[in-house]
């Protein structure tokens, strides 16, 4: 089952009612990661340190975060996350909203020289754009210009046209969609009513509704069942009432949600409870983020990075802020025009505002007073002739003043109209100021990535230079955290989504992480000559020393005891012997002809665990032990595993203890670590990130052996 990557527009009414909590958090950083997820670190009077995510790219979410789900904050902020810096620090977060029933979210935050919106759009292709306090569009991840709507520096915010809110709906509209339907009851919900496929079948359910059924067989007792659910559904909505669940299958997640849904339950799922949604939320994405690294088989590759596209998307960025630029002098120019009009025909202008204010004061009504004007006009009199249109509503009417037309107060002279265009020629001129600014911090980009560009070339000129005539021996007494560039050289290997490491004497050990990686690896990875090991723990991980490759052809090799030590040591460390806190633990040995997944008569196997049979060899009181490090060469990766197997494969490495840490948190502290004992920082960034520390960290807390 693919595991949902979007928030639902009820998923988001249900956020709505518990973001508001935090109204009050002060702002202090804003992050952007890649082109779409944006992080705003928070502090909350009570809750200390909280992080908002919104995520507008493949996967689309809005919620707080755990702060120890965050990863590290990236590197120079672009300048998207410069704007929200200077916008947003020490602003108040006042108060999150959703637009209609759309899957868009309305974050607004007040400090007291300006306000800021935050616009969340969770549909499509995703957006998220800032607003000034006149809802103009500040800057925006994308560009919109479409025929319904503009998303646009400089430009007016505009929303998408607004859909039926099915949680607020009156019963008579609610019966008026229904009827006016030519399909299923459950495709009208899904589209009509705009619930989508998940709750659309939920509400069918709960009204004990056949889905399949006819709009025109519905009869008033079908739509008054399903209006009842609809109602329950909005009041508990509004009464902020959830009993938030997390479904997994097989230890995968696949959807959260903020009740308990029939029809994830039908589908035999595992479930979670929660306190809250948002909680829910956070640990669904932070758990479907780490799933998606673990099964990412993409190759990691050591090509230069695409320079060109960036660069390219910098130009295409200056090219839209210079046609902005050019926009705002064309506007202040024709406001500045009309100004000088309404001057050049004074006494036009003048006799015509004085007519409508005369007007006005006997108590005329705008309507009236329009159409005297036209009628004017139909008798040839200049005056009613230039009239355009009056609006009453916003008290304005609109001349023409040959060469131009100006919608001015019809209650004001022409003084102080014309003051008021000069002045918005001024505010136009300020924003072209403002964009011009802009341009500037873009073409500081486009000037980086260039030079990033050519730094790339640089060093790989000088990798090339360094490895010519550089022997084995050299490489290996090389001092490789010294040095000021670190050439990358990767090739994934089959066992690494597995927990690896090789041994001081060169043979590969891979153990499970889950149930079903215990199954793989013995159904498919054991083979005659292999070694099984399994620490005397309930969570232990299969373990297997390999003595070929998946491709070779088995055969039995006589292992050194110090490669069986350390396979040993690898299956007690990665077992429940170090969440534990304990430091030692029992380990056994069979081999693969002795492990069988046949039961005995009557009895029961859980996935992934085994029968074994025969003879074990055991390693009594086996000690805990592994260490991470950086390799470096023959390919630059974290490698972790028993300090010695470590050692001799690192460049440099930390030593690791059941400790306070958790596993997340200890990655991050080896990072940091790790990136201050190189010269070359970004060549840690690149192969040594706090993820791909976790991989080789034992489950449980962990600390430096030397703490």
């Amino acid at each position: 089952m693919d595991p949902k990557r979007e928030l639902s527009s009820i998923d988001l009414a249900a956020l709505v009612t518990e973001l508001g909590r935090y109204e009050g958090a002060k702002v202090d950083k804003a992050y952007l990661y890649g082109d779409d997820l944006l992080r705003l670190k928070m502090r909350d009077f009570d809750r200390g340190r909280v992080e908002l995510m919104i995520e507008v790219g493949d996967t689309k979410r809005a919620h707080m975060a755990d702060p120890d789900h965050v990863s590290d904050a990236p590197g120079r902020p672009p300048n998207f996350a410069k704007m929200i810096r200077n916008r947003l620090g020490g602003a108040d977060f006042a108060g999150v909203s959703q637009y209609e029933f759309d899957r868009i979210l309305v974050f607004e935050f007040e400090r007291p020289d300006a306000n800021t919106t935050i616009v969340a759009e969770l549909f499509g292709q995703g957006n998220i754009a800032v607003l000034d306090e006149a809802g103009e569009v500040v800057q925006s991840l994308e560009t919109v210009r479409l025929k319904s709507r503009t998303v646009a520096p400089g430009s007016q915010y505009q929303f998408p046209d607004s859909r039926l809110n099915p949680l607020s709906v009156s019963y008579d509209a609610f019966e008026r969609e229904m009827e006016a339907s030519t399909t299923d009851v459950v495709r009208t919900l899904a589209t009509q009513l705009n619930l989508g496929g998940l709750y659309a079948e939920e509400v069918c359910t709960r009204a004990n509704v056949d889905k399949e059924l006819d709009i025109d067989e519905a009869d008033e007792s079908t739509f008054q069942a399903i209006y009842d659910v609809l109602d329950n559904l909005a009041t508990r909505v509004n009464a902020g009432d959830f009993e938030p669940r997390l479904y997994l299958d097989e230890e995968a997640v696949v959807d959260v949600t903020p009740f308990p849904l029939a029809e994830r339950e039908a589908e035999n799922l595992d479930e979670e409870a929660y306190d809250n949604f948002n909680d829910a939320v956070d640990e669904y994405f932070f758990r479907l983020d780490r799933s998606d690294d673990e099964t990412d088989d993409t190759e990691p590759t050591t090509s230069k990075p695409d320079f060109e596209s960036e660069i390219a998307k910098q130009n295409r960025i200056i090219e839209q802020q210079q046609q902005a630029i050019e926009g705002f002098e064309e506007q202040a120019e024709a406001e500045r025009e009309k100004a000088e009009a309404l001057y050049a025909k004074y006494d036009l202008v003048d006799e015509i505002l004085s007519t409508i204010q005369t007007a006005r004061e006997q108590g005329v009504p705008w309507d009236e007073i329009g159409e005297t004007l036209q009628a004017g006009a139909e008798q040839g009199i200049p005056q009613a002739e230039a009239v355009v249109n009056v609006d009453g509503s916003q008290g304005t009417v609109t001349v023409d003043l040959g060469e131009t037309q100006a919608t001015i107060d019809a209650t004001t002279g022409v003084e102080k109209n014309a003051d008021e265009l000069y002045k918005e020629a001024k505010r136009v001129e300020e924003k072209k100021e403002g964009a011009k600014a802009a341009i500037e911090n873009t073409r500081e980009d486009l000037e980086a990535a260039k030079a990033r560009r050519e730094a790339w070339d640089a060093e790989d000129q000088e990798d090339e230079d360094d490895d010519n005539g550089v022997t084995d021996e050299d490489y290996e007494e090389m001092d490789w955290t010294a040095r000021k560039s670190v050439p990358i050289k990767r090739n994934e290997q089959w066992y690494e989504r597995f927990r690896w490491f090789h041994t001081t004497d060169d043979f590969l050990v891979i153990a499970g992480r889950n149930a079903d990686q215990n199954e793989e690896l013995v159904k498919k990875y054991m083979s005659r000559g292999d070694k099984f090991f399994h620490a005397q723990a309930h969570g232990a991980p299969v373990t297997i020393l390999k003595a070929t490759g998946p491709s070779e052809s088995a055969k039995d090799i006589d292992f050194p005891e110090s490669t069986l030590e350390e396979a040993a040591t690898f299956a007690v460390s990665h077992s429940s012997v170090w969440k534990a806190g304990q430091y030692a633990g029992d380990v056994y040995m069979v081999d693969p002809d002795q492990v069988s997944k046949t039961p005995e008569s009557g009895e029961y196997i859980d996935k992934g665990s085994f029968v074994i049979r025969g003879d074990r060899t055991y390693f009594d009181d086996t000690a805990v032990d592994l260490a991470v490090g950086i390799q470096c060469e023959p390919q630059t990766r974290v490698v972790g595993g028993p300090t010695d197997a470590v050692d001799k494969n690192a460049a440099t490495q930390i030593g690791l203890q059941p400790g306070k840490f958790a596993q997340n948190d200890m990655a991050k502290r080896c990072y940091r670590e790790l990136k201050e004992r190189f010269v070359d920082e970004g060549f840690v960034r690149k192969v040594a990130s706090p993820d791909l520390i976790q991989e080789h960290l034992p489950a449980g807390g962990s600390q430096r052996v030397d703490q």
